[in-house]
């Protein structure tokens, strides 16, 4: 079987952009190489055109392009005729695209298109409270209406969509993202630099980087020596304006709180696995996504986590088992839970072996390339 991907996104230094999306994508592209498929990524919106080759997969970078009118609409078009030439040469069986943006509108593809529900700006607008533009939502529902299949990384996420676009009568799949389990090991549990808070992902108000700070003030209260380590790229805010949201997060720490953060910005990824391994606690107080991929890694490797509450992450977490569940606006309990971890080892090392089994189960990408595999099949037939 030969399976292509239309993505703006994936991990490779030639590539522009890479995150939650593309850690996703590229875990699986290269899974279903080693479970004997061919895979070919066509990642738009690039520098420049190149086809390059990585882990077994064949990368094809599709140049961004502008026209005096009508871009949004000849563009797609011109990733169309560039992903039907290679359909019909490599002989691609089927596609899948992302939702976000409704990138396959007016696409005529050759082969049958899935649709992954990576996260909608419709899905988001509704969990950030947020009106969308009118023309991205009509995008977003064509491009799914064409569609002849669907996969939804959570269950919630599926149901979200479904009601938002109406897709009624749409069989949605439920499929997990995958780990490659061997990639997040933690051999020593219980060595790690106490009283570090971790959180990874875009300081971003929907992210629920605001409330965080308001928490971690609690938390400093009652532990001094309380350190906040915060990695990401930071990004304006739609609701104020400001250029930057870490600048409102400053503005939010009390002056004790603001002398234990430290904020890195963007680092490579190896570095982050490091950050997760010597962390005490992870933190994503989030209030939009579709699963998050830096909550089950740092699950992957024995950590435990304080998640939102909120749909998707209780397909990840079983609350006081394997983590723990809470929404982000409730700044006490919040600070609470993260207190109650710090100051007990044993508890930390009991929740994150719990969260490595659940992982295992549900999030090992070499089961979940199967479970993909039989699903595109099932559409061909």
């Amino acid at each position: 079987m030969h399976i292509g991907f239309i993505t703006s996104e994936y991990p490779h230094p030639k590539v522009n952009q890479a995150a939650g999306i593309a850690t996703s994508i590229k875990n699986l592209a290269v899974a279903l190489v080693k479970k004997g498929a061919v895979v070919t990524v066509f990642v738009y919106h690039q520098k420049a055109s190149e086809v390059i080759h990585d882990k077994g997969v064949e990368i094809h970078l599709i140049k961004k392009e502008t026209y005096i009118f009508f871009t949004w609409y000849l563009y797609r078009k011109h990733i169309q005729n560039y992903v039907n030439t290679v359909v019909k040469d490599k002989k691609i069986d089927v596609l899948e695209a992302a939702d976000w943006t409704g990138i396959t509108a007016f696409m005529k593809l050759k082969v049958p298109l899935v649709i992954r529900f990576h996260g909608s700006d419709a899905y988001f607008c509704k969990l950030d409270g947020r009106k969308q533009k009118f023309k991205n939502f009509m995008f977003e529902k064509l491009a799914l209406k064409k569609a002849s299949a669907y996969i939804a990384p959570t269950t919630y996420a599926g149901i979200e969509t479904q009601k938002i676009f109406g897709l009624h009568k749409a069989k949605i799949k439920t499929i997990h993202y995958g780990l490659q389990l061997e990639h997040f090991e933690n051999e020593n549990p219980e060595e790690f630099n106490k009283n570090t808070i971790l959180y990874i992902g875009t300081i971003i108000r929907k992210k629920g980087v605001l409330e965080l700070a308001e928490i971690f003030n609690k938390v400093v209260i009652e532990n001094p020596e309380a350190k906040l380590i915060l990695i990401g790229g930071d990004s304006s805010d739609i609701k104020t304006g400001e250029s930057s949201t870490y600048k409102l997060m400053e503005g939010i720490f009390s002056n004790k709180a603001k002398k234990q953060v430290n904020y890195l910005g963007k680092i490579p990824y190896n570095e982050v696995k490091e950050h997760i391994k010597n962390a005490h606690v992870c933190t994503f107080p989030s209030f939009a996504e579709t699963l998050g991929m830096v909550t089950i890694e740092s699950m992957a490797m024995q950590k435990p986590v304080v998640n939102t509450n909120i749909g998707w992450a209780k397909e990840l977490i079983d609350d006081g088992v394997n983590g723990y569940l809470v929404h982000p606006k409730d700044i006490e309990l919040y600070a609470e839970k993260i207190l109650k971890l710090m100051n007990n080892n044993d508890l930390c090392l009991e929740i994150g072996k719990a969260a490595r089994l659940k992982v295992e189960t549900l999030f090992d990408i070499n089961k979940n390339a199967d479970i993909n595999i039989e699903y595109y099949k099932s559409i061909l037939n």
